[in-house]
């Protein structure tokens, strides 16, 4: 994945677990709705970047995990 896509993963992750905290220290509602409204939206542009995500990759379901090879010769 290129730096761009993974600034958007990374800051919709943060921007979301904000708005848990933001809940439970019972902010102000306008807050916390503005803080919902932009994570939503970048939620979309996360799938949308993510989708179009020039990625290509040689590995098939044939590999498996790769941190966890499957041992085929015993």
């Amino acid at each position: 994945m290129k730096i761009p896509v993974m600034f958007y993963v990374a800051f919709t992750t943060i921007l979301l677990v904000m708005l848990t905290i933001m809940v439970s220290m019972d902010m102000p509602f306008n807050w916390v709705f503005y803080v919902m409204c932009l994570g939503q939206l970048f939620v979309a542009i996360m799938v949308y970047k993510v989708l179009k995500d020039n990625y290509t990759t040689d590995k098939t379901f044939d590999n498996f995990y790769e941190d966890k090879p499957i041992n085929y010769n015993g």
